[in-house]
């Protein structure tokens, strides 16, 4: 049972209907329909409706939905069917068959296909090469009976003709080995009797290449074969083309030689050619009026042209010892070739059946070696057929149904009966409609329809229908099923004199199709072709014409006899059954017609399978099963039970939910009598599956909470250890590689530091500072104080300026007093040390800064020379003419910053809070080239910082300052014919000149 789908697409399986009647067995068959769902079960029998559209529930995926999966844990579906089969032959080494059936169009085709193509896709998982190539063979094989044994019509592309029968082999391992197939009643009217035309015929003409049409004879247009026209006018989207060439490649993969394709197609043009044969009449001697075709005929047959028409126009006949040539009449010469064309098809098909037999049925396998072989049998066979007008075949076919539902409500019986006693549950004899009266009507000897149709054919003289007739009504007219117009003279709907039974059966060709003629000649015509597989087919044409054979068989009996032996094997094995149901005569997806549909329920069966299935228990499932189902209703089951078995587990849980009334307990399995049982157990289920998938989602949700923290727990330890490694290797490193720095000449200061991890970059930057103190320290700490001073006013100078003006003088040592050093003034250096020592003790300075000669501006922007001396608390001007006299001072802490350009000149602005501002250019330098503002500059800059006051130093040109509160720009100027830098007067203030040289 299914149970995997909502209420919405209606009951899954028939046996779940609340009131098992026509009328809701046919509104749930309309709802699934209406709603996508084309199958349902009735228990393990599956109901499929033709949807007319394609559907996208046979790919890979939805095989592997079903594949080991029992029939109710998913939708139904033709895969659990099949898989059910293979699971019981491969688990129980047991033979199984399924059963297809249902009228023309209802699907039985593509669900033998489907069948296949699900078994081809999960046996041989380890991919052998010789089972691959039996498995493609098998489905190959259906690909080319499709195609001769299958017509097109108005009402199906893909209408059978014939009934298949195939047996697939399996070895131990349960993987495909060979089969075998059995083919019943070809109907050979599609060829020219009734609304439809074979399916190679109609590839051949419109999909076969040019070439092979003009070696065939055959022109392109259907339209110009009789044949073809009587069977009706053919839409079809199929391409045909396609097809040719897929049949033809199929053939090729199963086996089939060149030569014997080649032959085929000839065989198949020769019956389109038959079809366009016309007889004429000269007085008494029939004639061929389209005489040109005889060749033709000749050429594809392979055999000579006055044998084909003599064959076509004469009958040989053979009284005692002479033999006497027969001239055919018009109507004689008419029902041979017809009946050539038949019998020259089935030959073909039955030929092509035997080939493909030859090539796929298992060789060399021994039991002892290989294990016992099991088979999985598929039946497509046609359905009930009820036209306005019904003859021999639709007899035969329905027949055929009518044995084959005796067959499986016998088996259904059967079975409910076997599984009952496995399981120790009582049996109850179940009322049902049982059909074997119908059956005997056909089949029992000497009293049975068959039995008066044979009789009337062996009977020596002429034998018409209408005696056939009469035959029937003697013989059959208190049978309680059997009636015609002569025993039914108001039923209105038989005919006098031609139909019989309930369904309308005409009687006319009766006689004609049971002896199924065909006269010698052309057998013999057929065996003496000089084409072996032609020849191969017809060996009884090998007879001597004056040879005394056996009467042949009937077709009715052949029939009859391939029906019981049909009916004996699949007896013999375990069946599973598909139920087709043609929903339209329309090939609509959205019509469901009632009455058609209703029409195929009743002969079908299905109500009287769901009424047998129900009679019991609707419902059963083997422990384990129900348990996995159901379990979370209960207390005592959920999430495991600690009952003794599984069986007590169950009784525990139905008693829980007060179902123990409705309830069987077998060995194996739970019997449930009533659906109302079902539904209300998935009720509950459904309510207790939503409260598990919250409390599910909630520990789910909770383990992947905990499962993230310890991820990003464990990668904060991993990223913590690794940053300690990084550091401590860091470290490590650093420490490997400054630890002799004491010892080295320059400190360290040539040793690489390594690449710092990204934590340690503020780190090393400080350590870096550390290291940079330290080895400045050890440069500076054997130092006397006044080198200390001297190096204190370098580092101010190179922090001020570096990088801003190009000569600081830091390469030299800076004497700071240069006006006492005898370089600079040679004559003069004792009266400046004289008049420095009293200013010295009048100003009390403690230390001298600073003293150079200067060029310098006046008060009357006139240029002069002077020196300038720079204490620790005064700025001095001094006139070196008048021996150093002091012209004027200026505190130390009035002056606010300096002034420098860029260059090389030695240009010096003081800036003074009152903006009386000191323009000065150094000069007298010994040597000449050295400059000397880096060391005026850092001195004061030095000195500034020690008293923790700040100076502000300008580089900048030209330099802006105030003099005498005005406001002025001193600019440098290059000239080449300068000697000494000097100051001239501009419009914007001044301008020092200086040699370009």
């Amino acid at each position: 049972m299914a149970e995997h789908e909502s209420l919405e697409f209606g009951k899954a399986d028939f046996v779940l209907l609340d009131n098992v009647s026509l009328e809701e067995f046919m509104a749930n068959l309309k709802l699934r329909f209406e709603k996508g769902r084309i199958y349902t079960y009735i228990g393990e029998v599956v109901v499929s409706v033709n949807p007319y559209r394609a559907m996208n529930i046979y790919g890979r995926d939805t095989i592997e939905q079903y594949k080991g999966r029992e029939l109710y844990e998913q939708p139904p579906h033709l895969f659990a069917i099949a898989d059910a089969a293979y699971k019981a032959m491969k688990r129980r080494n047991k033979d199984t068959c399924i059963v297809i059936s249902g009228e023309s169009g209802a699907g039985k085709t593509e669900a033998s296909k489907y069948i296949m193509q699900y078994i081809a896709a999960i046996t041989n998982p380890s991919q052998r090469a010789e089972v691959e190539r039996v498995k493609n063979m098998l489905l190959k094989s259906n690909c080319v009976l499709e195609a001769f044994g299958n017509a097109k019509t108005n009402r199906n592309d893909n209408s059978s003709r014939f009934g298949k029968y195939m047996d697939i082999n399996f070895d131990f391992k349960g993987d495909p080995i060979g089969g075998h197939i059995n083919n019943y009643l070809l109907e050979k009217d599609p060829v020219g009797k009734v609304k439809g035309v074979f399916k190679c015929i109609f590839q051949l003409v419109k999909g076969a290449p040019d070439a092979q049409l003009r070696s065939l004879h055959i022109q392109r247009d259907p339209t110009a074969y009789t044949y073809i026209k009587v069977g009706g006018q053919i839409k079809s989207s199929i391409n045909d083309s396609a097809d040719f060439k897929a049949v033809t490649d199929a053939m090729k993969v199963i086996g089939f030689t060149t030569e014997e394709i080649q032959t085929v197609y000839k065989i198949l043009a020769t019956i389109l050619h038959l079809g366009n044969l016309k007889f004429g009449s000269d007085g008494d001697v029939t004639l061929i009026e389209n005489s040109k075709l005889v060749s033709i005929l000749g050429d594809l047959l392979s055999t000579k042209d006055e044998n084909v028409e003599k064959a076509l126009l004469y009958r040989t006949v053979a009284t005692g010892r002479d033999v006497i040539d027969k001239q055919h009449t018009h109507q004689e010469a008419s029902y041979g070739r017809d009946a050539l064309a038949k019998a020259i098809y089935e030959r073909l098909f039955c030929w092509i059946v035997g080939r493909i037999n030859d090539i796929i049925e298992v060789k060399n396998y021994d039991v002892r070696v290989h294990g016992k072989n099991t088979v999985i049998g598929v039946l497509d066979i046609y359905g009930f057929e009820i036209f306005q007008n019904n003859s021999f075949e639709q007899f035969c076919i329905n027949y055929c149904n009518e044995k084959l539902q005796q067959l499986f409500i016998q088996l259904v019986l059967k079975q409910e009966q076997e599984e009952y006693q496995r399981e120790g549950i009582p049996w109850k004899h179940i009322d049902y409609f049982n059909n074997q009266i119908i059956v005997d009507l056909v089949e029992q000897q000497h009293k049975g329809i068959f039995a008066v149709l044979d009789e009337a054919c062996m009977n020596v003289g002429k034998v018409t229908d209408e005696m056939l007739l009469q035959a029937l009504n003697g013989k059959l007219a208190k049978h309680a099923h059997y009636t015609s117009r002569k025993l039914s003279p108001t039923d209105k709907n038989l005919e006098f004199d031609r139909d019989f039974l309930h369904s309308l059966y005409s009687v006319v060709g009766f006689i004609d199709k049971n002896k199924d003629t065909l006269f010698q000649d052309f057998k013999r015509l057929l065996y003496n072709s000089s084409n072996p597989v032609l020849k191969a087919m017809w060996p009884e044409g090998k007879l001597s014409i004056t040879e005394v054979t056996k009467r042949p068989l009937t077709a009715a009996t052949l029939f009859k006899n391939s029906m019981i032996s049909l009916v004996e094997n699949l007896a013999s094995k375990e069946p599973y059954y598909v139920r087709c149901i043609k929903p339209n005569e329309v090939k609509s997806p959205l019509l469901f017609e009632h009455e058609r549909c209703k029409h195929q329920v009743e002969y079908l069966g299905l109500l009287e399978n769901v009424r047998v299935r129900r009679a019991g228990f609707a419902n059963r499932q083997i422990y384990p099963r129900f348990l996995q189902r159901y379990k979370m209703i209960s207390e005592f089951t959920w999430p495991n039970h600690d009952l003794p078995s599984d069986k007590e587990a169950v009784k525990r849980l139905l008693q829980g939910c007060g179902f123990e009334h409705d309830v069987a307990y077998g060995k194996t399995k739970v019997f449930i009598r009533t659906p109302r049982t079902i539904f209300s157990l998935e009720e509950q289920r459904a309510e207790m599956v939503k409260r598990i998938v919250l409390f599910l989602q909630k520990v789910w949700r909770g383990t992947l909470a905990r499962m993230h923290y310890r991820r990003m727990r464990a990668a904060l330890i991993i990223i913590r250890a690794y940053r300690r490694y990084k550091v401590k290797s860091y470290i490590r490193e650093v420490n490997q590689r400054f630890k002799n720095v004491r010892g080295m000449k320059d400190h360290g200061k040539h040793v690489k530091w390594p690449t710092p991890p990204k934590v340690l970059r503020k780190f090393e930057e400080a350590l870096r500072n550390i290291y940079n103190r330290w080895w400045a320290w050890t440069l500076i700490k054997d130092l006397s104080p006044e080198q200390l001073v001297q190096i204190r006013a370098k580092v101010a100078t190179l922090e001020c300026l570096k990088g801003q003006r190009a000569d600081l003088g830091l390469q030299r040592a800076w004497e700071g007093n240069y006006l006492v050093s005898k370089k600079d003034s040679p004559g003069t250096a004792s009266s400046f040390t004289l008049i420095s020592s009293d200013l010295q003790r009048k100003d009390k300075f403690m230390r001298v800064l600073f003293s150079c000669n200067v060029r310098k501006i006046n008060r009357f922007n006139k240029a002069e020379d002077r020196a300038l001396l720079i204490t620790d608390r005064h700025l001095y001007k001094m006139d070196p003419v008048k021996q150093y006299k002091p012209m004027k001072s200026i505190p130390l802490y009035n002056v606010t910053g300096v002034s420098i350009s860029p260059g090389k000149d030695q240009l010096v602005v003081f800036h003074t809070k009152d903006n009386r501002d000191l323009i000065v250019c150094l000069q007298g330098m010994v040597p000449a080239g050295d400059s000397r503002i880096g060391e005026l500059v850092g001195t004061l800059l030095s000195h500034f910082k020690s008293e923790k006051r700040k100076l502000q130093v300008n580089i900048v040109s030209p330099i802006h300052c105030s003099m005498n509160g005005r406001k002025c720009t001193v600019v440098v100027e290059t000239k080449i014919n300068q000697s000494q830098p000097d100051f001239t007067k501009s419009r914007s203030g001044y301008i020092l000149s200086v040699p370009g040289n």
